[in-house]
């Protein structure tokens, strides 16, 4: 979704009035409830976001030219990339093993075997929660949903 994602994509920028800060704000810490204690760093309440509108109904919070968190069509809020490696503990994480990481790659769904096998981790999560995925032994390499 994100993959080839560039200026021209963004159709209207605004800044977010205090009233619908506190709205997301509210939002994401719901979802995302291991993020309270660093909350302020992230996104502190004297600061003034850009909230991006693009195009295919995206929406992206952006501040300092920082791009925090994303919505697509109005569902939830998702955090980059990049806000995940640095705050890698705000999400259940979901780890697939070595055998599993080539197709995976390549885009395939990540399928239960490669969830349950030796290698694979799965946190106790609800139907379509936000979750990090994961290889054995490495890094986060992308969001989904369960």
């Amino acid at each position: 979704m994100m993959k080839k994602f560039g200026r021209e994509d963004i159709s209207g920028q605004t800044m977010m009035k205090s009233s619908l800060q506190r709205a997301v704000r509210a939002q994401i810490l719901e979802e995302y409830p291991r993020l309270e204690p660093v909350m302020e760093q992230i996104w502190p309440k004297k600061a003034v976001p850009v909230l991006l509108k693009c195009q295919n109904h995206i929406s992206v919070i952006v501040l300092d030219g920082k791009p925090l968190f994303f919505q697509c069509r109005g569902r939830q809020w998702v955090p980059t990339l990049r806000l995940l490696h640095e705050y890698p503990f705000m999400m259940p994480k979901m780890q697939v093993d070595i055998g599993a990481v080539k197709f995976v790659l390549r885009g395939s769904n990540v399928m239960c075997q490669g969830l349950t096998s030796p290698g694979g981790r799965m946190d106790d999560v609800p139907a379509n929660t936000v979750v990090k995925d994961s290889k054995q032994g490495a890094l986060h390499r992308d969001v989904n949903m369960s």
